[in-house]
């Protein structure tokens, strides 16, 4: 049957009229989608909350007026996040190992658990010895003089009772993490002179590249894959640091030494090719070996330390943001920092800082990287004790007497009190909800003492859900609104922070 083109035009029509009526319902219900929308909170303050789980809120159409209020626009995604944690070093094992059996248990629950813990994300341990590797002396896998081939490199210290791959392997008995170590030095006998000239020397470039790639291959066959190995940390370009090694040199030996030895020999553990002690000096420096096409090929990550708030100038937070912005396809990680003694902070003694206030200090640098790009956020001790310590020593190391710092978590060794600190709860905040994957979108919003960000991040059973973390300084409780952009429609939650405080806001899209 043959129609006319005027009614093939009218049914045509008519159809098209229908698609736009369902497509309009289909935009209106998804902007309605928020109204009434569940949304679960998680408080941790100064009056006593610890990641307490407050009433649940529910979108409204209505906004409440003279009030801070913080816009999402979910459409506008940013940085991929990889995660939050801290470092595995031997004080903290043998903190641990001095509690009953119950407790050490209940430790690392706390840390790595992610349903009833931290769920801690992205962790740092270090290759050989460093400040507080302190079950025994100072040491690297290959102490024998001139050993090129590595033919008495070994593990075996890290396989003890209070050894790394022991911590590691407790822990990951209650979730799972992304590793990433880096080197304070290299084998004494690779240097040119560890007394006075703490410079590689060059003939040892391909016996270091070795190291690496044995260090890599040993811990995976004890079952322990390190996502990242950092060929330096915080390499000394002028009067402080480790390994005393600048960046042209770091240069030479990743493209021609490290980076083509890990391709040869199948090695897939990706390579970090320095942390730098500063967000400045990542800036600074990190072009030299970026801007090279050949040592580019090797690198997906760059890690930096936040120790800028020890040294004068401020936190260079925006030249971290430049460096992100030059490179935007290398993701950041903080890999380091605490409250250091020795370094001088005489504000913040003594350590390790009980105070709740301590907490938001370290919220602020949380929210300040992740602002600037930064896609993880490690801190150095996870667990200490009730002296700061134990620490290990050598001077000839950088390696000082006495060496107080401050961790996420406090062991009396004596009383056998274990101490969640006020920087634990700002932590676990960010590694129990926005996890590993989770995608930061645009939340504007600037007022003083408060402060926010947004995450879109995944179920650990499918789908995602919004993650909004909102810190208050104010010495009061201060109401504030989220507002969340809907295909053009806005909607307000409205809520009560209280003083001294972070707080989660989690919800289903």
């Amino acid at each position: 049957m043959n129609l006319s083109a005027h009614t093939l035009g009218r049914k045509y029509v008519l159809r098209m009229s229908l698609n736009c009526v369902l497509l309009s319902l289909l935009v209106c219900l998804g902007a309605l989608s928020a109204l009434g929308q569940e949304v679960k909170l998680y408080v941790s303050s100064k009056a006593g909350d610890r990641l307490t789980a407050k009433p649940s809120l529910k979108f409204e159409s209505a906004a409440k007026a003279n009030v801070p209020v913080f816009h999402i626009a979910a459409a506008n995604k940013l940085q991929k996040m990889v995660g939050f944690g801290a470092s595995f070093l031997e004080a903290g094992l043998i903190c641990i190992n001095d509690l009953p059996k119950a407790d050490q248990e209940s430790v690392l629950r706390a840390l790595f658990d992610p349903d009833k813990g931290a769920g801690f994300s992205a962790m740092k341990t270090t290759i050989a010895g460093t400040d507080f590797q302190s079950a025994g002396p100072w040491y690297t896998y290959d102490d024998t003089p001139g050993d090129v081939e590595m033919k008495n490199f070994s593990i075996k210290r890290d396989l003890g009772p209070n050894g790394l791959i022991t911590y590691i392997k407790r822990a990951r008995q209650y979730g799972k993490f992304m590793l990433q170590a880096p080197m304070d030095y290299p084998p004494d006998w690779m240097l040119f002179d560890v007394a006075k000239n703490q410079d590689v020397n060059p003939k040892f470039y391909d016996a270091l590249a070795l190291y690496y790639a044995r260090y890599a291959q040993e811990y995976q066959k004890q079952g322990v894959y390190v996502d990242y190995i950092s060929l330096f940390n915080e390499p000394r370009n002028d009067d402080g640091g480790y390994t005393h090694i600048n960046y042209k040199e770091i240069l030479d030996l990743l493209k021609n030494h490290v980076g083509p030895l890990f391709k040869k020999e199948g090695i897939k553990n990706q390579i970090m090719f320095a942390e730098a002690p500063v967000r400045l000096e990542a800036a600074t420096y990190y072009p030299t070996v970026l801007n090279d096409p050949q040592a580019r090929q090797y690198i997906t990550d760059l890690p930096y330390h936040g120790y800028d708030h020890l040294k004068k100038g401020g936190e260079n937070f925006d030249k971290l943001a430049a460096l992100h912005k030059a490179y935007p396809n290398l993701r950041l990680w903080m890999t380091e920092v605490c409250h250091v003694d020795e370094a001088g902070q005489p504000h913040l003694r003594p350590l390790p800082n009980y105070s709740w206030e301590d907490g938001s200090f370290w919220g602020n640098m949380i929210f300040s990287d992740i602002e600037s790009g930064a896609s993880a956020w490690v801190y150095w001790n996870m667990i200490l004790d009730q002296k700061g310590g134990p620490w290990m020593i050598s001077p000839v190391h950088r390696d000082p007497d006495p060496n107080v710092q401050h961790p996420v978590v406090i062991i009396n060794r004596e009383t056998k009190k274990v101490t969640y600190t006020g920087l634990y709860y700002y932590l676990t905040h960010f590694s129990k909800f926005v996890r590993p994957g989770a995608m930061r979108i645009t939340m504007d919003g600037k007022y003083s003492g408060i402060r926010g960000l947004a995450f879109l991040s995944p179920d650990p059973k499918g789908g995602s859900h919004y993650v909004v973390e909102l810190m208050n300084d104010r010495p009061a409780d201060t109401p504030v609104q989220v507002d969340l952009e809907l295909n053009g429609t806005h909607h307000s939650l409205n809520l009560t922070l209280a003083a001294n405080s972070i707080t989660s806001a989690v919800w289903k899209p």
